[in-house]
């Protein structure tokens, strides 16, 4: 799953700081959902419609890890500032780590994605767990994404011209 990750802003939208989301979760993929509806005509031709898909991501299970900085920022918004506006608007970064050349890989920018806890706890004796439900929205911006030698993520937006 390295060669796909998931970036929340921990820093600004001017200066951002992309922190990776579900760094010990195991498995993850991004759903999407085209909204599809099939039918028949009066001739029996079959067409399909659809719409943008609604992408999605489930992190579970997503243990909380003080060195986490995603999961700081998630719980800060979610449980100690119980917080929806904000969980509600959250800027996200999609590494697309197996497209493109070396530091400069594909990559999908959103503005206002809704990340949220589903839960909060876990079995006795072991660690707690914050499931995290994503949902990418706002404006998408693609470019490229580099990761330098101390793993520091940095999105490039991608001009008119390319």
């Amino acid at each position: 799953r390295e060669l796909l990750v998931a970036y929340l802003n921990t820093g600004t939208t001017s200066a951002p700081t992309w922190s990776p989301i579900g760094k010990r979760v195991e498995d993850s993929s991004i759903e999407m959902d085209w909204s599809t509806e099939t039918k028949v005509d009066i001739f029996g031709d079959t067409y399909t419609t659809g719409k943008k898909a609604t992408k999605t991501q489930s992190f579970d299970p997503c243990e909380l890890d003080s060195s986490d900085l995603a999961q700081q920022k998630i719980w800060n918004m979610a449980i100690k500032d119980n917080d929806v506006n904000q969980l509600l608007n959250q800027d996200m970064l999609i590494a697309h780590f197996y497209v493109g050349a070396d530091n400069a890989n594909f990559a999908e920018r959103y503005t206002s994605c809704a990340v949220l806890p589903t839960g909060l706890g876990g079995e006795g004796g072991g660690s707690v767990g914050m499931p995290i439900e994503v949902t990418y929205g706002g404006t998408r911006t693609t470019g490229t994404v580099s990761k330098g030698a101390n793993g520091t993520v940095t999105f490039t937006e991608s001009t008119a011209a390319e």
